[in-house]
């Protein structure tokens, strides 16, 4: 079913809008520009309320007015909300025909974001509908949200708390490994046959996901799963070069890379993220504060050098024969320089002069309100995140239970 060169009708609300098919396709609104890859009526009343053939006119039961200014935006490229009506309700008709938060002006987002604070209220956008062809609930797709949604059924529960006992019993004996006293014979025998039992549970379950996923490369592309490689990965690479070069060599004793691989086990802790609500928050918080960590990052950075070559030239360069030789080097006052602006301050190193004195003052005042410009912006991140990801688990709970119930 193709729109052709025809002229289109949109009636929102009551109110009619009318596009030429080639200027609906270039809209940056997905709802309406998807309506042109449409092949069938039934594919469009997914997207629209009505459809009339021929009139050539679509229907959509939402607020006409919102439209309009969705509209407004098109033409002028500025998005502000419409006077006297609620942010979240236009909000919802933005998500509606495909914007995004960032689409309007700084003023409004700030206005959205306080609403959303206030409300703890969260929007998603519609998921793309499925192909008719495509089997909802076949076999394969129910192994995938087992393995991949730990909420999504009883035997995902099951699977996913036994997969943390498992990564618990894990770090456990990594640590307990380090213990003097697990180092004889029999105790070392039986930490090999654990670890042995949890790298079999952990390689089953990755080659299991790995299976059911529906896009192999985007699923060796994920975070979660480069780390669930690279906590698997030493444990063969020990036990290969166990093999080949023997249990006892001098290779084994004095292998660095041999004891770097094997403490790169630490990373099965961050499994834990996929089962903990906390552990995604931080991860989701992370990814979309990404620019403010930046910012952060660069702030110190700017005040390390600075601060690190007037503390160097006040401590040691004026005098160098009786200068302070902890200050020796501007490398050597970074140290200095950052234990002091994070507050942490070690004693390990301290100016001695008076100038040196009022330099570090000046550097802990200056590291409080450096570190403390960007909280604002990753805290409100953080608070929306958390409510977020709750209203999904929240969301996957409902559904176990109503299929537990059926």
């Amino acid at each position: 079913m193709k729109l052709g060169n025809s002229l289109c009708t949109l009636n929102v609300g009551g109110r009619r809008f009318c596009f030429s098919a080639e200027l609906m396709k270039r809209l940056p609104l997905s709802r309406l520009s998807r309506l042109h890859h449409c092949v069938s009526e039934s594919e469009l009343l997914e997207l629209c309320d009505d459809y009339d053939r021929d009139r050539n006119e679509f229907f959509f039961d939402r607020h006409s007015e919102a439209f309009s200014f969705i509209m407004l935006y098109v033409q002028h490229g500025k998005l502000r909300f419409l006077p006297h009506m609620c942010e979240l309700s236009f909000y919802n008709e933005m998500l509606y025909w495909g914007l995004e938060s960032s689409d309007l002006q700084p003023c409004c987002q700030r206005r959205l974001d306080d609403r959303l604070s206030d409300c703890f209220v969260h929007f998603f956008p519609e998921e793309e509908p499925r192909s008719p062809e495509e089997p909802q609930r076949s076999w394969l797709e129910r192994m995938r949200r087992t393995f991949e949604e730990p909420t999504s059924s009883l035997v995902a529960q099951v699977i996913a708390s036994v997969s943390v006992l498992f990564v618990v019993i894990s770090m456990v004996m990594l640590c307990a490994s380090t213990l003097p006293d697990w180092k004889a014979a029999e105790t070392l025998d039986q930490h090999r046959i654990i670890e042995a039992v949890c790298i079999g549970w952990f390689t089953a379950e990755c080659i299991v996901r790995f299976l059911v996923s529906r896009d192999k490369c985007e699923f060796v592309c994920r975070p979660l799963n480069i780390i669930d490689l690279l906590a698997i990965t030493p444990y063969y690479i020990s036990v290969t070069m166990t093999t080949l070069t023997g249990e006892n060599s001098q290779l084994q004793r004095a292998g660095v890379t041999l004891r770097i691989l094997r403490m790169m086990r630490i990373f099965w802790v961050i499994k834990l993220a996929r089962h903990f609500l906390g552990l995604q928050t931080l991860g989701l918080t992370l990814r979309r504060c990404y620019r403010e960590m930046v910012m952060l990052l660069v702030f110190i950075c700017v005040a390390m050098a600075i601060f690190s070559a007037l503390a160097q030239l006040l401590e040691h360069g004026l005098d160098l024969e009786s200068g302070n030789q902890d200050y020796a080097s501007i490398p050597a006052a970074c140290w200095w320089v950052i234990i002091s602006m994070t507050t942490v301050g070690y004693g390990d190193m301290y100016p001695v002069t008076v100038a040196g004195r009022v330099l570090g003052g000046l550097c802990v005042v200056s590291g409080i309100v450096l570190l403390a410009l960007p909280i604002t912006f990753i805290y409100h991140s953080f608070i929306q995140c958390y409510h977020e990801l709750k209203v999904r688990s929240a969301r996957c709970t409902r559904s176990l239970s109503a299929d537990f119930i059926n």
